[in-house]
């Protein structure tokens, strides 16, 4: 019974290494990934203003 344990544990650690190396032989960063990051940021920006800018009517409402 115990043996098992540890043979199922090997396995799960054997089955992770793979994913780990399979994920570290793949790039990191693409072109494609970098024009998401600017879209990404981009958009945040957009939102922190709209949030400011309701922020403003709310407050200008409660005055």
């Amino acid at each position: 019974m115990e043996n098992e344990r540890v043979i199922s544990a090997i396995g799960r650690i054997e089955r992770a290494l793979s994913r780990i190396e399979t994920a570290k032989s793949k790039p990191v960063l693409s072109e494609q990934d970098e024009s998401l990051d600017r879209r990404h940021t981009a958009l945040k920006q957009e939102m922190q203003q709209a949030i400011e800018t309701i922020d403003g009517l709310i407050a200008k409402q409660g005055s």
